[in-house]
């Protein structure tokens, strides 16, 4: 956006009486307009974040509220999220900047990096222990939640080590509760505990199963722990991903015995799962989970429900039938933090006005610096073709390409670009994607006639898939404006336009898919297939999300 633009926008805006902070689309400070989970009458409603924050893990500092969640092989990686009421949640900063190993990362690596994190605050830090179930068990910490987060430590080596969560017990010990991934590690329903030094920097021994699960609590995972009232804690759900309940374990010592019970499950409600998430507490003395539910293509949601204490067990959701174990919440009263803050949601437009990308943004691995450009002299970003790797037969295998979650049920998300390949070379391409096992893409190709508008549809691109194209028109220019809608079940329709106001439909309904563990991600590329001394590049102006029209 050029300096025009922003000057139009911005006397608009200031005389129809807006507030700049709450509603320039793209700053990072606006309101999504696709969902917000604040009800705006002292209640909310879940999932009160409609994104793929899967494994969610929680703690209160103050007023504060920090939130951290699997981030896989995205990078910047390790999400940290900020709330003042466990209800509008922004995204703070990311932990990771880059991914290590980094040679290791600097390919796509689906499904693997980062799983399940816990953060903790110990004597004026925070501690952020996360697995790669590759390679162990890292540690990284910081003064402030925004950072600098310092670089990852590995504090206990090891193939299938998965799901970790310290405890700094009365006596100075320090423990870190964890599970097994089974696909490493060639056993999982089981959850352990190793001791680590004083420091929490590096474990002391081998570990001891302190739970089997594989009688009464198949794939047993995800174990959160706590002290209270002289018992240790384990929360930790079972039963699967999308089919399980929510299990919790205590015992009057670190290493067990435990005592089980399910203190939530789906019970009547269209919450599956419910599963894997964090206990917190507020100032005014209540008890809230936050958890995760696995929507298939739209990736693990997170939904806050209530909590009570009863005999020394938690009960959580609404306990209807007063069996001790709670159905989920679709809708309740807001957490008392003692007053009333403003309505946030996390980043999803661009402007692409600032030196650095939104939050929102992700690459599919450790990005180069030639993948990218922020021009802030003309308020776009420039994405650099770069050549797809050897062997790579799609999108899938391409670590450039640069992508966000889906942020609700229902959406049309739409970018302006301007592409000027470079002239040397043949089938550079530039455009949107909505990426998964599957996935669909609408792009500029240059061919030696002209560009083109195409359409490509990738099945099985996770299995070695290959993409079919199809042409949709010849192009006048490289200026346009790109567009997908999705609609309820992940439906989505692709379409163009010249002029920004009417748009034509661009190949068939694409049924989105959900990527590695996540879900269905929005994103932007640009790509070339041979090697020359320079490339050609997309300037995309914006991306805008907005309801469906």
């Amino acid at each position: 956006m050029n300096d025009l633009k922003k000057s139009l926008l911005f006397s608009f805006l200031i005389l129809n009486g807006w507030s700049l902070s709450a509603q320039t689309p793209g700053t990072g400070k606006g309101i999504s307009k696709v969902w917000v989970a604040d009800q705006g009458n002292g209640t909310y409603k879940n999932p009160i974040l409609n994104a793929d924050y899967s494994d969610p893990d929680a703690v209160r500092v103050g007023d504060d509220f920090y939130m951290v969640a699997s981030s896989f092989d995205a990078v910047p990686g390790l999400p940290v999220l900020h709330s003042k009421d466990l209800v509008n949640w922004t995204i703070l900063t990311h932990a990771l900047k880059r991914q290590p190993p980094f040679e290791h990362f600097e390919k796509t690596q689906h499904g693997n990096g980062v799983w399940a994190p816990a953060i903790r605050y110990h004597k004026n830090e925070f501690y952020i222990y996360y697995p790669d179930p590759d390679f162990g068990i890292y540690l990284t910490k910081a003064k402030d939640a925004a950072g600098p987060w310092s670089d990852p430590i590995l504090v206990a080596p090891g193939k299938g080590l998965i799901d970790p969560c310290p405890l700094w017990d009365e006596d100075g010990k320090v423990y870190l509760a964890y599970a097994y991934a089974g696909s490493r590690a060639g056993i999982k329903s089981v959850l352990a505990i190793k001791e680590l030094n004083a420091d929490g920097t590096k474990a002391i021994d081998e570990g001891v199963i302190v739970y089997d699960g594989h009688e009464l609590d198949p794939t047993v995972e995800g174990p959160k722990m706590y002290r209270r009232n002289g018992y240790y804690y384990m929360f930790a759900p079972a039963g699967g991903v999308s089919t399980g309940w929510q299990l919790v374990l205590r015992s009057k010592h670190i290493y067990g015995p435990y005592e089980r019970k399910v203190v939530m499950a789906q019970g009547k409600t269209t919450v599956n799962g419910p599963h894997q998430g964090a206990w917190v507490d507020t100032q005014k003395g209540e008890d809230w989970f936050l958890h995760f539910q696995d929507k298939d293509a739209y990736g693990r949601v997170v939904h806050l429900q209530p909590m009570k204490w009863i005999n020394d067990w938690p009960v959580i959701g609404v306990d209807n039938d007063g069996d001790g174990s709670g159905d989920p919440v679709m809708s309740y009263k807001k957490p008392n933090v003692g007053k009333s803050y403003p309505i946030a949601t996390p980043a999803e437009s661009d402007e692409f006005n600032d030196r650095k990308l939104g939050l929102q943004w992700q690459w599919q691995a450790n990005p180069q610096a030639t993948w990218s450009f922020m021009d802030v002299s003309k308020g776009t970003l420039k994405l650099y073709t770069h050549q797809i790797p050897e062997g790579a037969k799609s999108l899938w295998d391409v670590p450039n390409v640069l992508m966000q979650k889906t942020p609700a049920d229902e959406f049309m998300a739409t970018t302006k670009v301007s592409f000027k390949p470079n002239e040397k070379i043949e089938n550079e391409r530039t455009g949107l994607v909505v990426m998964g096992q599957s996935y669909a893409a609408l792009s500029l190709m240059n061919k030696k006639d002209g560009l083109y508008l195409v359409y490509s549809v990738c099945d099985k691109a996770n299995k070695g898939g290959t993409e079919k194209e199809t042409v949709i028109t010849k192009l006048k220019n490289g200026e346009l404006y790109l567009r997908v809608s999705m609609s309820a079940g992940a439906k989505c329709r692709f379409s163009y336009s010249t002029d920004g106001k009417s748009f034509t439909p661009a190949g068939a309904e694409f049924q989105a898919t959900p990527g590695q563990w996540i879900g269905a991600k929005l994103g932007l590329f640009a790509t070339r297939q041979t090697q020359i001394n320079d490339s050609g590049w997309g300037d995309y102006d914006w991306f805008r999300v907005e309801p469906l029209k």
